[in-house]
């Protein structure tokens, strides 16, 4: 069954169509194919529905005017809608920044021990690792530390970016399922290379979230909003490559490649997976 409910002139104004399906929770998007303009919907099931806003649309029984929210109330729900739209994405950064917090403010060692892969205690000034022993969390924990300035505001950044696009197609559990799988394969391919050494940061979950969007947008028609644009694509291999070639040392940086590398391919193989069930399901 075909996502596509409508085509229009790329000069038809389709923001009252829209505005109409959103109102009535119709997740959908609007995108350029062909010289078109093209209403896909998020959910298949909703066809029926969605088909009946549209053809009374079409028919005028149902009219939208459009008006421009006044400052203040845009203001002031500005931040709830988008804690209800992206909950799961805006922990997730939430949590990350409590764990750059805890490096920068210079917080117990015994706190930032907690977090990490592996417990470790300072000796001469340098970190003694032990093992976990059973301790779980310490599978997912590591992606919430950070330890520059520049680390946190570009993993948020990348994180909201193709979380909530993903969390507004599946949903926050799926989201959240996406997240924990991926972070403790990431963490354990960082591990497993570089052994037992301090590592952390969101970049693994990143370039999953990343290889997820790109393997299910192109397998399934009706999250094909999801995929990346080609110049982010562009942008998020290239630094990839750029640090898996070792520039990024020369630098002074040290960067968990095998993480990023990890997440990536977990990310695209879950996708590919998700896409495919769905897509026979529908």
């Amino acid at each position: 069954m075909s996502d596509i409910l409508y085509r229009g002139a790329l000069d038809e104004d389709l923001r009252p169509l829209s505005a109409l399906l959103w109102q009535q929770k119709i997740v959908h998007r609007i995108v350029e194919e062909d010289g078109e303009q093209v209403i896909m919907l998020a959910v298949p099931q909703e066809r029926q529905r969605a088909a009946g806003l549209l053809q009374r649309w079409q028919d005028g029984e149902v009219r939208v005017t459009l008006r421009a929210a006044p400052a203040h109330q845009a203001k002031a729900t500005n931040l709830p809608a988008l804690v209800k739209s992206a909950p799961v994405t805006l922990g997730l950064i939430a949590l990350s920044m409590a764990g750059f917090l805890l490096v920068y403010l210079n917080a117990p060692v015994s706190w930032v021990a907690t977090l990490t892969y592996e417990p470790f205690t300072l000796q001469g000034g340098r970190p003694v690792f032990t093992a976990a022993g059973g301790q779980l969390w310490r599978l997912i924990t590591p992606v919430f530390l950070h330890f520059g300035l520049m680390h946190i505001v570009f993993n948020s950044l990348w994180c909201w970016e193709l979380g909530r696009r993903i969390e507004g197609a599946l949903g926050s559990l799926n989201l959240l399922g996406l997240f924990l799988a991926t972070a403790a394969l990431s963490n354990f391919a960082q591990h497993t290379v570089s052994g037992s050494v301090l590592f952390g940061g969101l970049s693994g979950v990143v370039y999953a979230f990343l290889g997820f969007s790109w393997v299910a947008g192109q397998i399934n028609p009706g999250w094909r909003y999801l995929a990346p644009a080609t110049p982010i694509m562009l942008f998020m291999v290239g630094w990839l490559v750029f640090c898996l070639v070792g520039l990024v040392d020369v630098l002074g940086f040290s960067v968990a490649n095998a993480a990023h590398v990890g997440g990536l391919l977990s990310g695209a193989t879950i996708g590919g997976a998700f896409a495919v069930l769905h897509r026979n399901r529908s």
